[in-house]
């Protein structure tokens, strides 16, 4: 099973390259499933401007950065987003490239790693509408950094967070699973 680990902001200076290191540390040693890192600074995907809508596309985009992105998220089962919040909600960049496809990610679990004042609790529960409108299978567990308090000098999480990480992972994998059977 391979879990996506999309790392969701392509501003320069992002604290998401950090979490998205964190991350993969902590997971490097799981023998559930492969974890592969996406990272959307790697796409240089167009505002969405297709002639037809994604869902009805058939993954056949008619750009080869489009169909690149396709096929990295139609190649994994699950996904955990890395989310910055901005402006009490998602970052545009990333909510564009989920709005660019369709199917690669209809039925697949999904889970939430944010950061942010608040550890982006708003942008993580914006998340979770979209996802619905996939029928994404998303989980309760969550993560959420506060900048004030894991991210003032440098990215320093709190010791309890690789705990809540592992358990977020048991549940999606277990979750994705159950779905592939």
């Amino acid at each position: 099973m391979k879990i996506g680990v999309i790392v969701g902001s392509i501003r320069k200076g992002r604290t998401a390259e950090k979490v998205a290191a964190w991350v993969q540390e902590q997971v490097a040693d799981r023998s559930g499933a492969e974890y592969q890192l996406i990272d959307l600074a790697d796409f240089d995907l167009p505002m969405y401007d297709g002639a037809g809508m994604p869902m009805l596309m058939n993954r056949e985009y008619d750009n080869d950065e489009v169909t690149r992105w396709s096929q990295a998220i139609d190649a994994c089962d699950a996904f955990i987003f890395i989310t910055p919040e901005y402006n009490h909600s998602v970052p545009a960049a990333l909510k564009n490239a989920v709005d660019t496809l369709g199917p690669e990610w209809v039925g697949k679990p999904i889970a939430f790693v944010g950061y942010g004042g608040v550890g982006a609790i708003r942008a993580i529960e914006h998340w979770r509408q979209i996802a619905a409108n996939f029928h994404m299978h998303d989980i309760r567990e969550q993560l959420g950094f506060i900048q004030a308090m894991e991210m003032r000098d440098g990215f320093q999480p709190m010791p309890h967070r690789a705990k809540e990480l592992a358990a977020m992972c048991d549940r999606l994998e277990t979750l994705t699973a159950q779905l592939n059977k």
